[in-house]
C-alpha cells in the first residue's frame, strides 16, 4: 500500500543530506537564554497585526489618492514581513535574531518580484514610477553628463590627491573592509579588486564615468582603497577566527555591566569559520563553482553603475546607497550558503537566499539591458570578449596561486571545519583544531549535547568537494 502511494523510506543519506541542507538554510538556535525572545507568539502577532490593520483602514483621511497609494504601499511591505518572520527560514545565521534574517529574506523576495513587475513595462511607465516615488527625479541629470572624467592625468598635487578622499572613498575602503569580512580570503579579494579594475577599463565605452587616471586607479583605488580595506577586513576576521566562543547564559550573569555586555555581544557571530575555498584536491566542480562566484560578483558590481546611468539618478540618491545597503546586507547568507554548497559533499542544494540572489543580479542586468538599449548597442563586442577572457586568465593564476599556497604554506592539522553559527561540532570533537570553534553554553544539558553529537558530527574525510 505504501508504494502504491508512491512514498518510501528514506535512505541514510537523504537524511544526511536534509540535515545540512537545513544548517545553512533554517539554522536553529541550540541554546535559548531568554525564552520569551524565541517563543512563536503566532496568535498575539495575529491580534496586533489585525488591529492596526483596522486601525490604519478606518481612523486615516482616504482623501488624498497619492497617500493612499503610499500608505497601502508601506502596509503591503510591512505584513508580508510579517508573514516572512512567520514562514521563511532563518537562514544560515542566528544573530543577533533569527528574526532579522527571516525579514532580510522577506524584503530580498519582494526586490525579486518588483524587479520582476519592472521587466514588463515600458520606459515610459517605468519613468512615471520614479517620479512617483521622488519627483525630484524629473530634474536628475547623469553624472557622466555634468562632470569630466581623466582630465590632466599629468598634473598630480596635493590638493588633487586630497580632494578624493571624500565620503565616496570613504565608502569605497569601508565597503571593501565588509568586503573581506564576507569573503575571508586574501586571494580572492586581490583578484576582485583588481579585475573590477579591468572592467571599469573595458567597459569605460559605455560608461564614462568609468574613465579614470592611472594614479587614481592604481594608488588611491587599488593599494590605499581595496588594499586597505581588504588588510582591516581580513585583520578581524583572524581576530575573531582566534577567539574562544564561550556564551554564559545572560541568567547566570549577575552583575549589570556583564549583563549589559552580552546584550551587546548578541549582535557579534556566535561564532567563526575557518574559510578555505580551494585545496590541492579542489575537483573541478569546485573550480568553477569560484569562477562563477566571480562572475556574479563582477556582475553585481557592474549592476550598481548601469542602474543608476540608465535611469537616471545620482549616486548620493536612496535609490542608489540604499540598495547598496541591501545587497550588502543580504550578500552575507548568500556567501556562506554558497561557500558551504561548494565545500561540502553533504550538501547538494543552495540555500533560498543564495538562489533569490543569483535571480536578483541577473533580473536587474536584465532590466539595464532592456530600458538600455540605446546604451548597450554602443557596446563593443571585442571589448566584451577580451573582459572575459582576462577575468577567466586572472582567476585561474589566482586560483592556482591559491592551491599552491594550501600546499607548500598551509596548516597541516587542521583542514576545515563549519563552525559559523552552527551546531555541526563541539569542544572536544574530531575538529577541534579550529581555533574558532564553538564552546556550547554553561548551562546545556548533558542530553542536549548528546543529542547534537548523535545527529550533527560530521567527518572532516568526506567533507571537501
Amino acid at each position: 500500500m505504501a508504494s502504491a502511494f508512491g512514498s518510501r523510506t528514506l535512505s541514510k543519506d537523504d537524511v544526511n543530506y536534509r540535515m545540512h541542507f537545513r544548517m545553512i538554510n533554517e539554522q536553529q538556535v541550540e541554546d535559548i537564554t531568554i525564552d520569551f525572545f524565541y517563543k512563536p507568539h503566532t496568535i498575539s502577532l495575529l491580534t496586533c497585526t489585525v488591529l492596526s490593520l483596522m486601525y490604519f483602514a478606518f481612523t486615516r483621511d482616504d482623501g488624498n489618492p497619492d497617500s493612499n497609494l503610499w500608505v497601502g504601499l508601506i502596509l503591503v511591505i510591512s505584513f508580508f514581513l510579517v508573514i516572512s518572520v512567520l514562514a521563511f527560514p532563518n537562514g544560515p545565521f542566528t544573530r543577533p535574531h533569527p528574526a532579522i534574517w527571516r525579514i532580510v529574506f522577506g524584503l530580498s523576495v519582494l526586490y525579486f518580484l518588483f524587479l520582476v513587475f519592472i521587466i514588463f513595462l515600458n520606459w515610459e511607465q517605468v519613468k512615471s514610477l520614479m517620479f512617483w516615488l521622488d519627483p525630484n527625479l524629473r530634474y536628475a541629470k547623469r553624472e557622466a553628463d555634468i562632470m569630466e572624467y581623466a582630465v590632466n592625468c599629468h598634473v598630480i598635487t596635493w590638493e588633487r590627491i586630497l580632494s578624493h578622499f571624500d565620503i565616496f572613498a570613504f565608502s569605497h575602503f569601508w565597503g571593501w573592509g565588509m568586503k573581506a569580512l564576507l569573503i575571508r580570503s586574501y586571494g580572492l579579494c586581490w583578484t576582485i579588486s583588481i579585475t573590477w579594475e579591468l572592467t571599469e577599463l573595458f567597459f569605460m565605452h559605455l560608461l564614462p564615468n568609468f574613465a579614470e587616471c592611472w594614479w587614481d586607479q592604481v594608488i588611491l583605488d587599488i593599494l590605499l582603497c581595496n588594499g586597505g580595506g581588504i588588510w582591516l577586513g581580513m585583520t578581524a576576521c583572524r581576530f575573531l577566527e582566534m577567539r574562544t566562543y564561550h556564551w554564559a547564559s545572560i541568567k547566570d550573569i549577575h552583575s549589570t555591566t556583564g549583563k549589559i555586555k552580552r546584550a551587546a555581544l548578541q549582535f557579534t557571530p556566535a561564532s567563526w569559520t575557518y574559510v578555505r575555498w580551494l585545496d590541492p584536491k579542489s575537483s573541478l566542480q569546485r573550480v568553477t563553482g569560484v569562477y562563477l562566484f566571480m562572475i556574479i560578483w563582477q556582475l553585481t558590481e557592474l549592476n550598481t553603475f548601469f542602474l543608476k546611468h540608465i535611469f537616471v539618478f545620482p549616486a548620493c540618491h536612496a535609490l542608489s546607497w540604499c540598495r547598496i545597503l541591501f545587497i550588502g546586507i543580504i550578500t552575507a547568507p548568500t556567501v556562506r550558503q554558497y561557500y558551504v554548497y561548494l565545500t561540502d559533499t553533504q550538501c547538494k542544494r543552495v540555500g533560498t537566499q543564495c538562489w533569490v540572489f543569483g535571480a536578483i543580479a541577473f533580473l536587474e542586468a536584465l532590466a539595464c539591458i532592456k530600458f538600455g538599449q540605446d546604451l548597450f548597442s554602443k557596446t563593443q563586442v571585442l571589448y566584451v570578449v577580451l573582459w572575459l577572457l582576462c577575468l577567466a586568465f586572472i582567476t585561474f593564476l589566482c586560483l592556482y596561486g591559491m592551491v599552491w599556497f594550501a600546499e607548500n604554506y598551509g596548516p597541516r592539522q587542521k583542514s576545515f571545519s563549519e563552525c559559523e553559527d552552527s551546531i555541526y561540532t563541539e569542544p572536544g570533537d574530531a575538529v577541534s583544531g579550529c581555533r574558532g570553534e564553538f564552546e556550547a553554553d554553561s548551562t546545556t544539558s548533558s542530553s542536549t549535547r548528546k543529542r547534537r553529537d548523535s545527529g550533527n558530527i560530521r567527518s572532516i574525510n568526506g567533507l571537501e568537494k
